[in-house]
C-alpha cells in the first residue's frame, strides 16, 4: 500500500517538475527565446564592429594624411582648388525610351 502511494507521489513530483520546465518561469521555450535573441544580438554586433573598425581607419588616415582630408573635401563637399576646371560629366538617362542595342 505504501509503495502505491510512494509511486503516486513519485508521478506527481514528475509532473510538477515537468510543467515548472516547460510551462513555468524561465522555462524551456523562454531559453530557446534568448537564444535566438543572443545569436542575432551577435551577428550584429559583429557588423557594428567592423563599421567601427572601418571609422577607427578613416579617422587615423584623415588625422595622418593631408591628401586624405582634401579627397574627402572633393569628394563630399565639391572642393574646386583656384585654377582647376571642373567637369561634370551626366551618363545618359536609360528611362527616356530609348533602347541601346
Amino acid at each position: 500500500m505504501w509503495v502505491r502511494t510512494l509511486i503516486s507521489v513519485l508521478c506527481a513530483l514528475v509532473l510538477g517538475l515537468q510543467y515548472a520546465l516547460w510551462f513555468g518561469k524561465s522555462n524551456v521555450i523562454d531559453l530557446f527565446r534568448l537564444q535566438q535573441t543572443v545569436s542575432s544580438l551577435q551577428a550584429e554586433n559583429i557588423t557594428l564592429r567592423e563599421r567601427n573598425d572601418q571609422l577607427h581607419a578613416d579617422v587615423n588616415e584623415i588625422k595622418n594624411r593631408m591628401e586624405a582630408i582634401e579627397g574627402r573635401a572633393r569628394e563630399q563637399l565639391g572642393l574646386i582648388l583656384p585654377g582647376e576646371t571642373y567637369f561634370q560629366i551626366i551618363p545618359p538617362d536609360s528611362s527616356d525610351g530609348v533602347a541601346n542595342d
